[in-house]
């Protein structure tokens, strides 16, 4: 019997090897099988919840705003898709519901109306240590633009004269301007403003050019000064001699905020 027995298990040995050895090919088999291929219905389920929006803008002025503005976009809504139409002052978005939404908040915040101010320039005589007559003139700008106020007259000044074919002579002219000239240029900040005025007073002297006894002389002072003003708060810009005269001339302003 043992004999037997023993006879069984030589027998039983080989069976067990090779179904050890296909069981371990089998295994082999499933690892190197290709990976099933990703299904690409997420990616258009993204596509699909996209929305488009063209938001207009109000208050540009100039490209580089516009400019500014989808920039300002781009940097806060990376994965957004954003077009810039110059020509009509636009910009359209493709994106998800939560980046139009925020897209329409940004622009609302950037693209504001300009606040506008009334500057009040006031020139005062100074003769002699005492304060005399006083002039003063208003003009309204809007913050980021520039004004300019001419008060006046304009003086030919002879520059030449040529012969045509026949014996009449052609005589050429050029204006200057004369009187009061003054450009403002406010910038608002929080609640103060920062401005830079140029205030230009100009005349005809009484004494002749030496090069051209025809030519006038023009007298010329200028004020050229930049600081920043707290509204409806006077401010002294400075003071200038006034040639051919006795007197110096100060000028102040203020800024007041349009409603």
């Amino acid at each position: 019997m043992k004999l037997i027995c023993n006879s069984t298990e030589i027998r039983v040995m080989p069976s067990i090897r090779m179904f050890s050895t296909l069981t371990l090919a089998l295994g082999l088999l499933l690892t190197c099988a290709p990976a099933p291929a990703q299904d690409s219905k997420p990616d258009q389920a993204k596509i699909d919840t996209e929305i488009y929006q063209t938001i207009y803008l109000s208050n540009v002025r100039e490209q580089s705003e516009l400019t500014e503005i989808s920039t300002a976009l781009r940097n806060m809504l990376p994965h957004a898709r954003i077009y810039t139409n110059m020509s009509q002052d636009a910009i359209s978005i493709r994106g998800s519901a939560e980046e139009i939404q925020l897209a329409q908040k940004i622009v609302a915040d950037l693209d504001r109306a300009r606040k506008a101010y009334r500057l009040t320039y006031t020139l005062t005589d100074i003769e002699g240590g005492k304060r005399g007559s006083t002039q003063s003139i208003s003009l309204v700008v809007s913050s980021g633009e520039r004004g300019t106020l001419k008060q006046g007259s304009r003086v030919p000044i002879l520059t030449g004269s040529y012969d045509t074919a026949s014996s009449t002579a052609n005589t050429q002219f050029q204006y200057q301007d004369v009187g009061l000239s003054i450009q403002a240029s406010p910038n608002a900040y929080a609640d103060g403003l920062h401005l830079s005025s140029k205030v230009e007073q100009a005349s005809v002297a009484d004494q002749k050019s030496a090069v051209s006894p025809q030519d006038p002389v023009v007298n010329q002072t200028v004020l050229d000064a930049t600081l920043n003003l707290v509204l409806d708060k006077p401010q002294v810009l400075g003071s200038v001699e006034l040639p051919g005269t006795a007197h110096r001339q100060e000028v102040a302003v203020v800024a007041e905020l349009v409603k």
